[in-house]
């Protein structure tokens, strides 16, 4: 170390850290004027970077001010100080390790370019080569990686092994991330009793997964449809949009509970309007209990036959005239839309059939005695308009 016209002067070793300005760009070197020194500098092109280059400029350019370490110091010529081997690599490795183990141990997120695409995934330069596995690109599966060169991604440590040089990278970690964060927020916006819009996204035997804004919520096999569903794909299929009832929110381990059901308007709803008193309905009969049967004459709408009302004698259980599955007809006797009661009965229309004819043949009766003619003529009368 010497000093001219004040000026500090330094001679510098192999080991030593400086620092400079790029002056000129060759094809396999970088010429560096290195301050406060009668020294020049050169980094080779291999030593430019930790990622392979094709071209010095592909890592700096004329002006740039550079770090770097003394690798070699060559003899100068005539009395000349010597010539310095540069790596500019070095540096940055040092300082990069020093970053990525303070962010692997934070967990920090940060931003970085993709240099390049090769077999198993992406490599990026954070300092050293860091690698992303193609399955730690994207929660996704990723066919062509082609658009990812040059594009700036939000990555994570997920490994760190500095005697190996490797540097593990993941942008999913990050996605995964971000998406559990604005779910636990539209969770958190979410209470049973809300109607909301939702697509479906998956059909299971179970059940489908309906996305209601970003959040996949299940509606169980039983709450699709107000009547039986053997199969989800009987009701729904995929991307159909849907309105969903909001049954149970479960923000701490992410689950949603969902009805299709709920939301539609109920089977019993303006029933009074489409049958009363006296109507005739047509049914199925769903089930038999000890006390009566009970008739579906619309989607979700069962009828009572109460056991009396079956059959037009006395029986001692619908079993003895029913079965499950039966079609029947049946008189409504009453409708109760509020507590969704209604009350049919069978043997009403029996014994109307019955007195049909004996009301046919009375009337002829009366006929005769009151206008004074004869059974025998009525019959002929009968038979004439038959010929």
């Amino acid at each position: 170390m010497t000093e001219e016209m004040n000026v500090q002067v330094n001679v510098y070793e192999v080991g030593d850290i400086v620092r400079g300005k790029v002056v000129k760009l060759e094809d396999k070197q970088v010429l560096v004027e290195v301050e406060n020194s009668k020294q020049s500098g050169i980094i080779p092109i291999s030593e430019l970077s930790n990622l392979h280059i094709e071209k010095p400029s592909d890592a700096v350019a004329v002006g740039d001010e550079v770090t770097a370490k003394v690798k070699k110091v060559e003899e100068g010529k005539d009395g000349e100080e010597g010539l310095l081997i540069l790596s500019k690599r070095a540096v940055d490795a040092e300082r990069a390790w020093e970053d990525l183990e303070r962010k692997f141990a934070s967990g920090e997120t940060f931003e970085t370019v993709i240099k390049d695409i090769v077999k198993g995934g992406l490599v990026a330069d954070v300092g050293v080569r860091g690698f992303i596995p193609a399955s730690l690109v994207e929660p996704h599966y990723v066919e062509d990686f082609s658009d990812y060169k040059g594009k700036t991604l939000s990555v994570k440590v997920v490994e760190l092994d500095r005697e190996k040089n490797r540097v593990i990278l993941s942008h999913r970690a990050v996605v995964e991330e971000e998406q559990a964060r604005q779910q636990k927020e539209l969770l958190s916006r979410l209470e049973p009793g809300q109607v909301l819009d939702g697509v479906v996204r998956r059909i299971a035997d179970f059940g489908v997964f309906v996305d209601v804004g970003g959040f996949d919520g299940l509606v169980h096999i039983s709450q699709l449809s107000h009547t039986r569903v053997a199969h989800p794909s009987e009701v729904v299929k995929e991307g159909d949009v849907v309105k969903v009832k909001v049954l149970a929110v479960d923000p701490e381990n992410g689950r949603l509970s969902l009805s299709i059901k709920e939301a539609l308007p109920g089977p019993w709803e303006g029933l009074s309007e489409k049958v009363k008193p006296g109507d005739v309905v047509t049914g199925t009969v769903k089930r038999l209990a000890s006390f009566g049967a009970f008739v579906e004459v619309f989607p979700g709408v069962e009828g009572l036959v109460h056991v009396s009302q079956i059959a037009n004698r006395r029986i001692g259980s619908p079993h003895e005239v029913l079965k499950e599955g039966d079609v029947v007809k049946a008189k409504v006797l009453d409708v109760n839309e509020a507590d969704h009661r209604l009350s049919l009965s069978i043997r009403a229309l029996l014994e109307e059939e019955a007195a049909a004819p004996a009301e046919d043949y009375s009337q002829y009766t009366r006929t005769s005695e009151t206008r004074g003619f004869q059974l025998g003529e009525v019959i002929g009368e009968q038979l004439k308009k038959l010929k």
